[in-house]
């Protein structure tokens, strides 16, 4: 029996080239979007919306939607939350519906619609994906969310420990799928301090964040896996 594939997409501006129809999409924006996402559900958030712009994020508000929107890493005036992961943990979350935007996860989210179901993925559910993806025997397309177009060292990290999980049941046949297991299975020991000198690293270190960066960055939290249905995540 001929085996599944597990491509890497290293931008949303790259997914166009991918073809997406009959397979599994698991959006990787690490730093923080996914991440935070993963948390909101695992804490009973009933379910999320991702937009790709300030506004239409402000017009769920207005229909009574929690409002979440990021933009270069910082919570935008006017929105109830933003995109650290501590937000999300708020146990009068439970229950609620939020619409979300953010500079990159929600745009790779938006972009991966063709897909036969799309996952959300992290770090911190990183286990339950890889499970998904072994009981449904699909071939699977990683999509890293990156900053502003370009490569992120982050969720590429995310789609090579992904592939290590996968890599008896997954064939791979490209460069940034081989780049990706390589780049993690060298420094996965130290995911942390290998990521303290990348450029998002440094970017949202900036803004005092340090304890953001390193949750995001922990396995295996959550036994959820968040997927789109419509244009809604669920779980």
């Amino acid at each position: 029996m001929e085996k599944s594939t597990i491509e890497v997409c290293l931008t949303p501006e790259q997914i166009h080239k991918f073809s997406l129809k009959g397979k599994i999409v698991v959006v990787a924006d690490i730093l923080r979007a996914t991440s935070c996402m993963v948390i909101a559900m695992a804490h009973g958030v009933e379910k999320i919306v991702p937009v790709a712009t300030l506004e239409e994020c402000q017009e769920l508000q207005m229909k009574g939607y929690l409002a979440a929107a990021e933009r270069g890493g910082k919570q935008v005036k006017g929105f109830e939350l933003g995109n650290s992961p501590f937000q999300y943990m708020d146990e009068s979350l439970k229950g609620s519906q939020i619409a979300i935007t953010t500079t990159n996860g929600t745009i790779a989210l938006t972009k991966s619609k063709d897909a036969e179901t799309v996952l959300v993925g992290s770090f911190l559910n990183l286990s339950s994906i890889a499970k998904y993806i072994l009981l449904n025997g699909k071939s699977v397309v990683v999509h890293c969310a990156g900053w502003k177009g370009m490569f992120s060292m982050e969720d590429t990290l995310f789609a090579g420990a992904l592939l290590e999980k996968l890599k008896a049941s997954h064939t791979y046949e490209s460069d940034a799928a081989l780049m990706a297991l390589t780049l993690y299975q060298n420094v996965k020991n130290d995911l942390s301090g290998f990521m303290s000198s990348s450029s998002h690293a440094r970017r949202l270190a900036s803004f005092k964040i340090q304890k953001d960066i390193d949750f995001c960055l922990q396995q295996d939290v959550y036994n959820v896996t968040p997927y789109m249905r419509g244009n809604a995540i669920l779980v």
